[in-house]
């Protein structure tokens, strides 16, 4: 059955939706030995559904420059599965974004959601206006234009889309702003919302946060080891890869590596986040080259100086790798190398990073692998916990969100682990956690009928 769908996809889908097909052919990999264990999931079509989205929104965007010049970029919003609850998934502003990488996202979504035992389901969307070098006033023009496209396809209780790569709590806001104008309504149709009305504390540390809550757990949990005094490496410089070296700093590790999409910085007595923040956190986000030149003893990496198919962060020697950049950034030669240094663990904290045969090189060879599915789900759970919030009219203190992410994250590896025994593949946890969310949804999906 596995086999048919995949040959199924492979025809029908387009050269450029390489990544989708990489995520639905992991997560039935990983389902195959379970199929047969129940025969509804081939009476309700259970795979065949799960594969298909429930629909595929493009839209044109126009919008007005600061000289009153027209644009025009693609919308979309990608509604894959709701059976566990509304649509949830961030929106995603990048000269990068289709369908194909859309679909893929959204598809990771659904696990990743219902790994968090969370009621809501998956979806993804975007642009591929850049918001890099534009004005507030152009950004805030964009915004208002998507969302008018956007809004009779969202709602508090039908879609609810959050931030991604492009957008952050001021995108959030104007694009709030716009649906709150067009409905007269002020209710949670966005997470990721401004603290000022209605947004959670905790939601830009969230991500990176539960990726090392993650870590924590599993590496007390299996080696009985801990993350403190420990040499890690961290890829990306984005929103989740600052926040990932945050908490491993207040938790006593080295975090010795960030990256951008020029090259990487090696700084052997950790990472300085107040200049990494400075660099980064800031409308025109400046290159890493300068990061070498405030900081002494650090040293610049080049891409053009990376050996083919490596990334230079992976060379430097680390008990533990978290690869926050982007999809496939983690290859098989980088695999290799972390081994021969000593890698005991690669917790991913952004989507998809890891190439598959790097991925059955960590599992054949005993170092513990999570993949995005589990460990960044800390981003999506504290979005849900802004719902909430919303529902409720509440607001709940900084602790309190950081408590129940903690504890959120411990239950996913106890929840991934135990299911990896119980299926026979102890300590792999891209099949626990493909198996334990896809059991969560189609049951789901069984007992709403077709």
């Amino acid at each position: 059955m596995v086999e048919k769908i995949l040959a199924n996809l492979e025809k029908s889908t387009c050269a450029v939706d390489n990544t989708f097909l990489q995520a639905v052919s992991e997560v039935l990999t990983s389902l195959e030995p379970i199929i047969k264990s129940d025969p509804r999931y081939e009476q309700f079509a259970i795979l065949e559904r799960l594969v298909t989205p429930d629909r595929v929104l493009q839209f044109k965007v126009q919008w007005l420059d600061d000289n009153n010049q027209v644009h025009i970029n693609n919308g979309y919003r990608i509604q894959f599965n709701n059976s566990l609850g509304p649509y949830k998934g961030g929106l995603r502003f990048h000269p990068s974004v289709t369908t194909g990488m859309l679909k893929f996202l959204a598809f990771e979504q659904i696990f990743k959601n219902s790994l968090t035992g969370l009621p809501i389901g998956g979806a993804k969307g975007g642009s591929d206006f850049d918001p890099k070098g534009k004005s507030d006033f152009e950004i805030m023009r964009f915004c208002r234009a998507f969302m008018r496209e956007l809004y009779p396809f969202i709602g508090a209780r039908v879609d609810v889309p959050a931030g991604d790569i492009g957008v952050g709590s001021r995108e959030i806001g104007y694009l709030f702003g716009e649906y709150k104008r067009m409905t007269h309504t002020y209710d949670g149709v966005l997470s990721g919302k401004p603290y000022a009305f209605g947004g959670s504390l905790m939601r830009p540390q969230a991500t990176g946060y539960g990726v090392v809550y993650f870590a924590k757990e599993m590496l007390k949990e299996e080696l009985q080891e801990s993350l403190e005094g420990k040499v890690c490496t961290v890829s990306g410089a984005g929103n989740v890869a600052i926040h990932t070296i945050e908490k491993l700093q207040q938790l006593g590790a080295l975090a010795v590596t960030c990256s951008d999409s020029e090259g990487s910085i090696y700084d052997p007595r950790g990472i300085d986040l107040h200049v990494l923040r400075e660099l980064k956190e800031n409308t025109y986000r400046l290159s890493l080259r300068e990061y070498a030149i405030r900081v002494p003893g650090s040293v610049y990496i080049p891409k053009s100086e990376y050996l083919e198919k490596t990334h230079a962060i992976w060379q430097i020697p680390c008990f533990a790798a978290f690869p926050c950049a982007t999809q496939n950034e983690l290859t098989l030669l980088d695999a290799k190398k972390l081994l021969e240094n000593g890698c005991v663990a690669v917790v991913e904290g952004a989507n998809m990073p890891t190439e598959p045969e790097a991925i059955e090189l960590f599992i054949r060879e005993g170092v513990l692998f999570s993949p995005g599915k589990a460990s960044n789900a800390g981003g999506v759970a504290v979005s849900e916990f802004e719902m909430s919030q919303n529902a409720s009219m509440e607001k709940w203190d900084f602790e309190k969100v950081d408590r129940k992410l903690d504890e959120l994250m411990r239950q996913i590896y106890k929840r991934i682990a135990l299911t990896a025994k119980e299926y026979g593949v102890e300590r792999n946890f891209v099949d626990g956690a493909n198996i334990a969310a896809f059991k969560r949804v189609a049951e789901a999906m069984i007992l709403e009928g077709v």
